[in-house]
């Protein structure tokens, strides 16, 4: 994907000074008025970013493009970890939501993990089944406090390096994400949910953290819901779901995604592309 403009302009900048060589917004172009018509309040989705502040840079031009300086987004959690520049991505969208803009982060599970060990040092989580720890290259963190201007591994950790370089205002920010947006027959979560549970009794964890019972489970459910964690080669429409996860944190694309109702459709360099129901 390649990469775009980045969104520091101030509210209410008109649309045609956003847009790369002046170009107007693709939903305003015959060709996609008349394939794709523009929804009164389309929401789109931007999956796990994984550090990676170029891919996200070029996700939001796509969304830009399509839908206006204002649309509204959700991300879908693991902003940190893997890619080279975690800080930068949560730069970006803290102050995104400071502008005014309408972004709902969510929060995934490498946030938290990132969070656990600003807070306690802990570099082991239960929920990490291999037994890996969040500073082992697999799973990313060393490059998260690398971001911060901290030198960290398994074996010197560097949790008192890493509380005086991470600013509060990071710390508290990731403490305060929501595990969960839900609109419009849509819940927009990082993981999943535990089927057949109200939303209201759904733990942190497996909203942060299932795969088992949720990716397995064919049945509908109360909304069509859309998520991450879970990495594929390309998003994936499975009929009660969609997974987003295109694997930005395994160097692959971020693909941004926009919601007219139930109806999806990628963002890519050649416009909407749609996204179905496999099988």
């Amino acid at each position: 994907m390649r990469g775009g403009l980045r969104p520091r302009f101030a509210p209410g900048t008109s649309i045609k000074y956003l847009l790369k060589d002046n170009r107007p917004p693709l939903w305003t172009t015959p060709l996609r008025q008349g394939l794709h018509p523009r929804m009164t309040d389309p929401i789109y989705a931007i999956p796990d970013i994984h550090g990676q502040d170029a891919l996200l840079d070029a996700a939001l031009d796509l969304v830009t493009q399509d839908g206006g300086a204002q649309a509204r987004i959700v991300f879908l959690g693991d902003l940190v970890d893997r890619g080279p520049d975690s800080r930068a991505v949560i730069d970006r969208l803290m102050q995104g939501q400071a502008d005014g803009r309408p972004w709902t982060v969510l929060k995934g599970n490498h946030d938290q993990l990132f969070l656990d060990f600003i807070d306690t040092g802990q570099i082991r989580s239960p929920q990490v089944r291999s037994g890996l720890t969040w500073l082992n290259p697999r799973l990313g963190g060393a490059t998260t406090l690398a971001s911060y201007g901290v030198s960290a591994s398994e074996d010197a950790p560097a949790w008192d390096a890493a509380r005086a370089a991470v600013p509060q205002a990071h710390r508290d920010w990731l403490a305060r994400l929501p595990l969960y947006k839900e609109t419009g027959g849509l819940l927009f979560v990082h993981a999943g949910i535990r089927p057949g549970l109200p939303l209201a009794d759904q733990s942190p964890t497996d909203l942060m953290w299932i795969r088992d019972g949720f990716l397995d489970h064919d049945a509908p459910h109360p909304w069509l819901v859309v998520h991450g964690h879970t990495a594929l080669d390309r998003p994936q429409h499975f009929g009660n779901r969609i997974d987003l996860d295109g694997g930005a944190g395994q160097g692959r694309q971020l693909w941004p995604a926009v919601f007219d109702g139930p109806s999806c459709h990628l963002l890519t360099d050649t416009g909407r592309q749609p996204l179905t129901p496999t099988g």
